[in-house]
């Protein structure tokens, strides 16, 4: 018999992201992949216990036989005792994971319109391994749950409170990784965990929370995930005038600034070239470095409104793949910010170290890998031995 394991699943437009990982609490996953250009000649690769690295062929396009095909390599190798999933959108209903079932689904499609590059893929394979296996247990993680804990402030808009009942409202997102790195920093820095921090989540897409006492108070994202920060190709905030000048004076329908907005904006947007920071970096073309520019000045921006929210600041943590691995975009930010009281080491920062400011820096800096997957399989873990019981 085959070792029990749960299922990992962040399903994307042309991808599906997998990890399986042994029951428990903290557990490494067992094996990581994904199949990528799965509408095209899927490619399977896989790391781990096993590795492989597979072209599928053209019969296998798709989201569902791509699903199957991962379901019946998987079948020899361990007995999937649950699946969790990646959903970017919980809305008002949930603000922590929950087994998945038809009103549940429900409920999530009709949240399609405020995450229309990610809630659509996540739902569709829930829906399709449902249909596989309709006893297999299903755990949906909400990347906005962490954030129902933000300020009362923070969670509004200054529109008539009726469309605050309909659901308008500041969510803020990429809540699996803030929720990591928090317990994360509370297990390694617990002084500091305990008090006022900022985490910088800065990948293709990218926001910034703030944390008191491991809690989210604030974050840069809200109603939708194109908020806050410019991103690989989402434009961040944005005066809603420039929408409606859009729609009345260029003709732009509705489908078109949405393209716009969240595909054809961020650096890729401003530099004409690439979503990609590390293509970026290493232009000498003029718009390149005016996109790096303003991501770090809207970077240092956010920090400064972050810190005002949490009445002060004890230090700052970057995650994700740019934050993790950019040590040029983590000194820029550094350095603009040495007003606050972070003094960049730049030894440690290049060498992509945990702590990227002095011993002496009157703040610290540090570097903290997230790791979502890991996150979602400790939640589904936990929903699914609190169901069955």
């Amino acid at each position: 018999m085959s070792d029990a394991a749960i299922l990992v699943l962040n399903a994307g437009s042309s991808s599906l992201k997998f990890s399986l990982f042994p029951p428990g609490a903290g557990a490494q996953a067992r094996i990581q992949g994904q199949i990528e250009r799965i509408h095209d000649d899927p490619l399977f690769t896989v790391r781990g216990e096993t590795s492989a690295k597979t072209v599928l062929g053209t019969g296998h396009r798709g989201h569902a036989r791509c699903l199957d095909y991962l379901l019946g390599w998987l079948a020899p190798r361990a007995r999937v005792i649950a699946a969790g999933h990646r959903v970017v959108h919980g809305g008002i209903h949930y603000d922590a994971p929950v087994r998945v079932d038809a009103t549940v689904m429900e409920r999530l499609r009709h949240l399609i319109p405020l995450a229309p590059l990610h809630q659509p893929h996540n739902l569709a394979a829930i829906d399709l391994l449902r249909e596989m296996d309709p006893a297999l247990p299903q755990v949906a993680c909400f990347d906005t749950a962490f954030h129902a804990t933000k300020l009362p402030p923070a969670s509004i808009f200054a529109l008539p409170r009726e469309w605050a009942e309909r659901g308008v409202r500041r969510y803020g997102f990429h809540g699996l990784s803030y929720e990591y790195v928090a317990r994360t920093l509370a297990r390694e820095q617990p002084r500091l965990a305990a008090g006022r921090v900022v985490v910088a989540h800065l990948g293709s897409g990218a926001s910034m929370c703030a944390l008191r006492g491991g809690r989210s108070l604030d974050s840069s994202m809200g109603f939708t995930a194109v908020d806050g920060l410019p991103m690989g190709t989402r434009c961040g905030t944005l005066d809603a005038g420039v929408v409606l000048f859009m729609i009345r004076e260029q003709g732009l329908s509705p489908d078109e600034v949405e393209l716009m907005l969240y595909n054809r904006s961020g650096l890729l947007g401003v530099s004409g070239l690439s979503n990609d920071m590390r293509t970026l970096a290493a232009s000498a073309d003029p718009r390149a470095a005016e996109a790096i520019e303003l991501f770090v000045f809207r970077i240092t921006q956010q920090l400064g409104a972050l810190a005002a929210a949490m009445e002060g600041l004890d230090g700052l943590v970057f995650t994700a793949g740019i934050g993790e691995n950019s040590p040029d975009i983590r000194a820029r930010v550094l350095n603009k910010c040495a007003w606050l009281g972070f003094e960049l080491d730049p030894v440690a920062n290049q060498a992509n170290a945990a702590l990227v400011t002095t011993p002496t820096s009157p703040r610290p800096a540090l570097v903290v890998p997230t790791n979502e997957e890991l996150m979602i399989a400790i939640h589904t873990g936990e929903v699914v031995g609190r169901t069955a019981m």
